[in-house]
């Protein structure tokens, strides 16, 4: 069942437990008094004062934490369809159909999510859409159209060339990649997304290849941390990977192919590493079906193994980690499975969540806001039955969802 609740009387949400993910532990009894769409209160039922007017939720042998934040979502791209069926997507139909995305990510508890790519700034509308509240949806952050080299990963490459088809992101030079971001800002773009190297899913690109050069990656990184906007690449190759670490960008996205040095020169100047292990699943045995061309399969069979063993190594080493689906390659909704798969591959399930609550919100620099259940936050929050550091299968079974305050969805535990 899915319920909208107006902000009237102050809600106080209790449970059996609740995760602290900025201490990085479980508190047994928990209550949230949530004022507005404000986190007035948090922690042990009988020494958290309750308003007398307070609306009361009991969700019983659950466990709640801060709202998820996915950091790599493509919203408005469909994953039934890719390569050669993309080409059939118009610009209004990518974007309707994100709305129905967005709907699918909220209701699987993502209250945040970092959108980097859309054609056409459909995602910017999207935002817009769920911030007007004509929709429902998680909280954007968004990048427009993303940037990249002609005939790079970010282009278009399926036509021959009498079509003259580029991607409306296409810029090539240190000056053309700080034009390009200023007219990204200019529509509406919270954050800027470019490619720094090959990639899986882009028809003639070598996956390790280096696309920008290190001039670029400075002018482009230059530009948009002069108007104060977060950085995140598309990495798989290894020197692409520490051009744009040593360029001083944000979060590297994917981060397949790595090396000892890129490691240490994330760990020295504190990048963030988004590694999407789930989706390679989806890709070998969906991907055919969905349109995926056999050349991308053949990558993916090469890459995926190599990024499940490089995330182990990183996380290891103490890389700062960002969740980061890539969901819209796989199904919009399913964000959650990748929690499991980041457990088999080295994290502790506390880390896993913190990967999905405080480290992002760091990332976003919104971490006065969002990302933890403490005083003076966004009321953002979600609650699973039962006890999910004990199993971590239980991400996917979000049963309550509160975003900015109000209740979205609620079902029984």
């Amino acid at each position: 069942m899915v319920i909208t609740s107006a902000f009237a009387a102050p809600k106080v949400i209790t449970a059996d437990r609740m995760i602290d993910v900025e201490s990085g532990k479980l508190i047994n009894n928990a209550v949230v008094v949530v004022d507005g769409n404000q986190i007035q209160a948090a922690g042990v039922q009988g020494r958290v004062t309750i308003p007398d007017d307070a609306e009361r939720v009991d969700l019983g042998n659950a466990t709640l934490m801060p709202g998820l934040m996915d950091m790599h979502v493509h919203l408005t791209s469909d994953a039934t369809k890719h390569g050669y069926k993309r080409l059939s997507v118009s610009l209004p139909r990518a974007a309707i159909t994100g709305v129905k995305h967005a709907q699918d990510t909220l209701m699987a508890g993502f209250t945040t999510v970092r959108n980097v790519g859309a054609p056409g700034f459909a995602d910017v509308a999207l935002r817009d859409a769920i911030n007007a509240g004509d929709v429902p949806g998680p909280r954007m952050f968004v990048a427009g159209p993303s940037l990249g080299v002609t005939g790079g990963h970010c282009d278009s490459n399926l036509l021959p060339y009498e079509y003259e088809d580029y991607s409306e992101g296409v810029a090539d030079g240190p000056w053309e990649v700080r034009k390009a971001v200023r007219r990204n800002i200019k529509y509406g773009a919270t954050v800027i997304k470019f490619c720094a190297t090959g990639g899986v899913l882009s028809k003639g690109t070598k996956v390790g290849a280096q696309q920008y050069t290190l001039e670029e990656m400075k002018a482009l990184i230059a530009e948009a941390h002069l108007r104060g906007l977060t950085v995140a690449t598309h990495a798989h190759g290894t020197s692409g990977i520490k051009d744009a670490i040593r360029a001083g960008v944000d979060s590297v996205e994917h981060v397949s192919l790595l090396d000892d040095e890129a490691i240490e020169l994330a760990l020295k100047n504190g990048t963030y590493f988004s590694m999407d292990i789930y989706v390679t699943e989806y890709i070998l045995g969906e991907g055919e079906k969905a349109g995926i061309l056999e050349e991308s399969l053949n990558k993916e069979r090469v890459v995926g193994k190599r990024q499940r063993e490089n995330f182990e190594k990183a996380v290891k080493a103490g890389v700062k980690m960002v969740f980061g689906s890539d969901a819209g390659v796989y199904p919009h909704g399913d964000n959650g499975k990748q929690f499991a798969r980041m457990v088999k591959f080295g994290m502790t399930p506390m880390q896993a969540i913190q990967a999905a609550t405080i480290n992002p919100a760091t990332l976003l620099k919104q971490q006065d806001t969002l990302g933890s259940l403490s005083e003076g936050k966004l009321a953002d929050m979600v609650a699973v039955p039962g006890n999910p550091l004990e199993d971590m299968q239980k991400m996917e079974d979000i049963r309550f969802v509160m975003k900015d305050g109000q209740i979205v969805k609620t079902l029984a535990m």
